[in-house]
């Protein structure tokens, strides 16, 4: 409240502008040398316009200025990057995507040949031309007469343009700085030489500081941070703490300026030239490009800053791996780690990681490769990591809804063309991460908001995943829902009649190697897998069980454990409208949450989703309302 206190001093709780001109009119009419005064005139009326307009942009200044003085709270890039500077944490650049090519040099004769830095392979996507350049020297000899860079492994390619600035050390000058004056430059790419003097004809190459227990006085390393004006700074040792440059050195910084993520997923090179003459060129690409980035985030900034400070650049607990990981392959759209005691089954010294990619759905072995050997500068002791791609698995809900006709013009169709949309997008917001789990009462709350039409809807689910048979062997297979399945008695729903699926276990259709019959898997309630064919309007079943399945968890046993024994499977039938090359199992949860355990994301399955709308007789008003109205069941059949 405005006013004098009984001090007579001015009110300052309020900031706002007209609280504050407020305040001063109230302090200043309580003056007797301001008693006849009329603050609403002109002349004091604009004075006291100034003093709360300098006021309130004081306490706007003030408050920005708290603001950024705190990690948590900081506005501005440069803030939060300054922040994570001093908990010993660089934010990710930006990152080129990186494709391994094989390279073939088919005209190629002689002891050696070189391919420099900066020699480009070209690509298109989507009609735009894109460059991958190789960033180091590589010298190769015959092997079998043979020319060939990357045998098996293939060399990394970077997407962008290799780009050289050269700095000339002044030590006169107190403001020096060498900052890369070039934006989307990718920071894990830079390479940093230097030269006596401009005449020198050999250079000294320094590596990156990633840890100052190693760093003696000697050491030719160097630092970065990201600047003000968010470009990138390489700085160097004191002659303590690393090696200190020399007046008339010559500072040669080369990298990378990448295009981002734009050419994620390039899968055909061409050569741009001649590799030390020779034209006669052939590409094989051993993986597709992937891992292109924008900078790191603030908000990711602010995450993983504390978190790193915490690890000290080691790999001890699951959380440390999910910090470091980032850093080094920041393509990372979410991530989960856990240990190996963690695992089913628990295997001790290991520690399992599992990535989704921005770009793509899995990692190339050479990219799980790569994680692997970087993550050996942090790991300790005996800990091996191990990458596994995730494994989806589909929810698949069946929404049966009522709405009030006399509100809206919509028909039942329209309604369910929205609540289909509706549900991709949830799908896309909440789930198809690591660890994001599937909750039934946001779900169906989100549904019935769809529309104001739409009075209620009734909601079940099925959850499905798919495995890919070896054809023609004899196999076995596991299938790991890791969620307990729906099991009221023994028994349950052991029998249907005519060709409906039993149990609360379905398949798509196969055939048994020798055999051209389809046959289909359900289970019979006492946790057998049964396979059956359809002849005319009867199912034939196969004379034996051909698995089981663990409906909930007990003791070692974990629930949602499908396993066939030994089928030996010759093809896979179609289904969704496409050839497959995958069956599909379909179970039925126990509890309509669904947890995504370890490397599993969970998806809604949008093909198979069905919704469906009647209208509300008794909303609506219709004449038999209170006779005829009808009700679906809670229950999956």
């Amino acid at each position: 409240m405005a006013g004098i206190n009984v001090k007579g001093k001015m009110e300052i709780t309020e900031l706002g502008f007209d609280e504050i001109k407020s305040n001063l009119k109230t302090y200043l009419k309580g003056q007797t040398q301001f008693t006849d005064y009329d603050f609403e005139g002109s002349g004091l009326n604009i004075m006291l316009d100034t003093l709360a307009y300098n006021t309130h942009y004081n306490a706007f200044l003030a408050n920005m200025l708290a603001n950024e003085m705190f990690l948590d709270t900081a506005q501005k890039r440069n803030s939060v990057a300054s922040h994570a500077k001093a908990l010993g944490y660089t934010p990710v650049s930006t990152k080129a995507p990186v494709a391994y090519l094989e390279v073939q040099v088919n005209d190629a004769t002689g002891a050696n040949i070189v391919m420099p830095a900066g020699y480009a392979f070209s690509t298109t996507i989507n009609g735009v031309g894109y460059n991958f350049v190789n960033t180091t020297s590589r010298t190769i000899q015959p092997n079998a007469g043979l020319y060939v860079f990357g045998s098996g492994t293939g060399i990394p390619v970077y997407e962008g343009t290799w780009t050289t600035t050269r700095f000339t050390v002044d030590l006169n000058d107190a403001d020096q700085r060498f900052v890369i004056p070039n934006d989307g430059v990718d920071i894990s790419t830079l390479s940093v030489t230097l030269k006596e003097t401009a005449a020198s004809t050999t250079t000294s190459t320094y590596l990156p500081a990633t840890s100052l227990v190693d760093i003696t006085a000697s050491t030719k390393a160097y630092f970065v941070q990201e600047t003000v004006d968010n470009q990138w700074e390489v700085y160097f040792g004191d002659g303590i703490i690393g090696d200190a440059v020399d007046e008339g050195n010559i500072v040669i910084l080369s990298y990378v300026i990448t295009n981002a993520e734009a050419a994620n997923g390039a899968v055909s090179f061409t050569a741009s030239g001649g590799i030390s003459g020779f034209n006669d060129i052939t590409t094989t690409v051993i993986s597709v490009a992937e891992g292109g980035a924008v900078p790191e985030t603030m908000e990711s900034i602010k995450l993983s800053a504390p978190f790193s400070y915490a690890a000290q650049n080691r790999t001890v607990t699951a959380k440390d791996y999910a910090v470091i990981v980032p850093t080094i392959y920041p393509n990372v759209e979410s991530i989960a780690v856990w240990g190996g005691e963690y695992n089913n089954p628990a295997v001790y010294g290991k520690v399992y990681i599992s990535i989704r990619p921005k770009a793509g759905t899995t990692l190339t072995e050479s990219t799980k490769s790569s994680i692997v050997s970087t993550l050996e500068n942090y790991n300790v002791a005996s800990i091996t990591p191990v990458i596994l791609d995730p494994e989806t698995t589909k929810i698949i809900p069946t929404v049966s809804f009522k709405y009030n006709s006399t509100i809206t013009a919509k028909t039942s169709e329209n309604l369910a063309s929205l609540i289909t949309a509706a549900i991709g997008t949830w799908s896309d917001d909440n789930l198809e991460k690591h660890e994001s789990i599937f909750r039934y009462s946001p779900f169906t709350t989100m549904i019935d908001e769809v529309d104001p039409a739409i009075l209620s809807n009734i909601t079940t689910i099925k959850m499905s995943k798919t495995f890919k048979p070896t054809l023609g062997t004899a196999t076995k297979y596991t299938i790991n829902f890791e969620n307990n399945l729906y099991h009221p008695h023994s028994g349950h729903a052991a029998t249907t009649a005519g060709t409906d699926a039993g149990g609360i276990l379905s398949s798509s259709g196969f055939k048994y190697t020798g055999d051209s019959n389809v046959y289909y898997y359900e289970d019979d309630g006492e946790g057998n897998i049964k396979a059956y064919r359809i002849a005319g309007s009867v199912k034939v079943y196969k004379a034996a069980p051909v698995g089981t399945v663990i409906y909930t968890t007990s003791g070692i046993l974990v629930g949602g454990t499908v396993t066939l024994t030994k089928e030996n499977i010759a093809s896979v039938e179609d289904y969704d409208g496409v050839a497959q090359t995958y069956i599909r199992i379909t179970v039925q949860p126990d509890s309509n949450d669904i947890v995504p355990v370890r490397n599993q994301i969970l998806e809604i399955d949008t093909t198979n989703l069905s919704v469906s709308g009647e209208v509300d007789t008794i909303a609506s008003g219709a004449s038999d309302a209170g006779v005829n109205y009808t009700t679906v069941s809670s229950y999956n059949p």
